[in-house]
């Protein structure tokens, strides 16, 4: 167990906690991170384009003009991909994009992404994101005081009240709040800082061990 300082929303220390080495105390492992970010940019394509083969274009299957005798190249369909309005070759059909990692692949980039933050003093523990009401300029003064000025990723347990937090940052473009259950490497890897509450933390060092 490692100890970090805990801070409030003024960015003052109020105690210390101790976190999972297991979790936020491994040697990263790049390429577990890099399969996970892959796999999960992979995820987001639709793979929905689509272009047209010989067989799906409209038109006239009628050979333009005679074999021989005019000097030309033979033609056999003005809907072959040579002609305007024919068909593509080896073009782009719907697919899907997804990768398969095991299990224990994606645990060990979680794991890892977290003791890369904590090991380049780009974790912070915070007492807690409740707020008693929606307010972006709370959120702004939140990140003013403890110096975020590029992404900030905050993560909160589902047992919190962030809701007020949650809506707050929203519209602040360098900042985004996620559930500890929802937390996944590119989001943890993409951000500058992550900002942990104790509880989220604590169940982190639960779920993710």
């Amino acid at each position: 167990m490692s100890e970090v300082k805990v801070y409030n929303q003024n960015a003052e220390e109020v105690k210390t906690v101790e976190l999972s080495d297991a979790v936020f105390g491994i040697t990263p492992n790049q390429q577990a991170m890099y399969d996970s970010v892959l796999a999960y940019l992979a995820g987001l394509r639709q793979g929905t384009h689509s272009t047209k083969t010989r067989a799906f274009v409209s038109g006239t299957g009628k050979k333009p003009f005679r074999q021989k005798g005019t000097g030309r190249a033979r033609q056999g369909s003005t809907r072959a991909t040579q002609w305007r309005h024919g068909a593509i070759a080896f073009g782009p059909h719907p697919r899907k994009y997804s990768i398969k990692l095991n299990r224990k692949v994606r645990q060990l980039a979680l794991r890892s992404a977290l003791s890369e933050k904590a090991q380049t003093s780009n974790l912070t523990v915070v007492d807690s994101l409740a707020f008693d009401e929606i307010k972006t300029k709370k959120a702004v003064a939140l990140m003013d005081a403890f110096g975020f000025e590029r992404k900030t990723l905050f993560v909160a347990d589902p047992s919190e009240d962030y809701e007020n937090a949650y809506m707050s940052m929203r519209n602040i473009p360098n900042a985004l709040v996620v559930n500890v259950t929802e937390l996944n490497v590119y989001d943890i890897v993409n951000a500058d800082k992550l900002v942990f509450t104790e509880k989220a933390a604590e169940t982190a060092g639960e779920v993710f061990a």
